[in-house]
């Protein structure tokens, strides 16, 4: 838990999307109908929606903060910032949002971007900053569940595991093309990992999409945890990497699909700690160097097991056993 040197708001603070609109400079703004957005999942859509030649997007938000606590706190200059941000593409955009007449603890604005600043998955969140002690401009507090802006996504929902994009590397994007040999390549790099299967490698999409006999479904199985292995391996050290330390050194759980990581993985990797130690011990190892080379067998096996390596493993060996034997019959 971080802690601060003064004090900050300890009520919730609430964070509504209202509307959505779809804006291209000197042709339309176009407001879209609720599916577009859902308040249960907390995620707007923007991917194929009615137009798909948008250049602009203006989300409506509205925020609530607890009034009471906002009168009797050393609070002065209260000002209330809607944040749209996204890690892929290290873009951010802000707007300040107004007070709601004769709502007290209420704001409400609209915030714009520009769909050329981001690429996949944006996290929405508003932050309250005040004068405290005569300091300007300190954080008081902070929506504590974001909105998702997803502009890959066609329907508003949160629970995505990972994005799987068939491509030819040798005539894909310029950056693939360097590993045409590969059968595919996961990149960690954005807001959900994406694994892409390289079609140009003969083969591996169509086993991986296939449901034929039982051998084959044993090797369309066993293809897929390798696939799945090599994911786990890869977000587990992108997740270590990205850790963030607050002013006293110490590591920060990072959200989204990192934290997930990161829970379920050290459990394995550092079975003998706490979760809050283990997070240290991790982040420790990785900066200091001082034994993360003998942590690497048990990330793999942390991975192996989550990809249910030994159980596809088995069932391939059991069916090709059974294959030989009729054969041979």
């Amino acid at each position: 838990m971080k802690v601060y040197p003064y004090k900050r708001i300890t009520g919730e603070i609430g964070l509504e999307v209202t509307s959505v609109r779809q804006e291209r400079e000197g042709f339309y703004q176009h407001d879209l109908e609720t599916w577009a957005f859902s308040t249960q999942e907390r995620v707007v859509a923007l991917h194929q929606v009615e137009r798909n030649d948008w250049e602009s997007v203006r989300i409506g938000v509205s925020a609530t903060l607890p009034g009471k606590e906002l009168a009797e706190g050393p609070w002065t200059d209260i000002s209330v910032i809607a944040v749209l941000t996204e890690k892929a593409t290290n873009s951010r955009t802000t707007t300040r949002l107004e007070r709601v007449a004769g709502k007290d603890g209420s704001w409400a604005g609209h915030l714009r971007f520009w769909k050329s600043a981001y690429r996949s998955r944006a996290d929405l969140s508003v932050v309250a900053v005040a004068t405290v002690d005569g300091v300007r401009g300190r954080t008081i507090g902070r929506a504590e569940e974001p909105w998702i802006v997803d502009l890959t996504a066609r329907t508003p929902v949160r629970q995505r595991e990972m994005i799987i994009n068939q491509v030819d590397f040798t005539t894909g994007p310029e950056w693939l093309r360097p590993f045409q040999a590969a059968p595919w390549l996961v990149e960690t790099s954005g807001d959900l990992p994406t694994v892409h299967l390289n079609t140009g490698f003969e083969g591996v999409s169509e086993l991986l999409d296939s449901s034929g006999g039982a051998l084959e479904r044993a090797m369309r199985d066993m293809l897929a945890a390798q696939i799945a292995t090599d994911v786990w391996t890869a977000v587990f050290h992108s997740a270590v990497s990205d850790l963030e330390v607050d002013e006293h050194g110490n590591p920060q759980w990072p959200g989204g699909w990192r934290d997930a990581v990161l829970r379920g993985m050290l459990a394995d990797v550092l079975p003998e700690y706490s979760e809050a130690d283990a997070l240290r011990e991790i982040d420790a190892r990785r900066r200091e160097g001082s034994g993360w080379n003998e942590l690497q067998p048990r990330i793999n096996y942390a991975a192996g097991r989550r990809a249910k390596v030994a159980k596809n493993l088995g069932t391939a060996i059991r069916t090709l056993d059974t294959s030989q034997r009729e054969s041979r019959a």
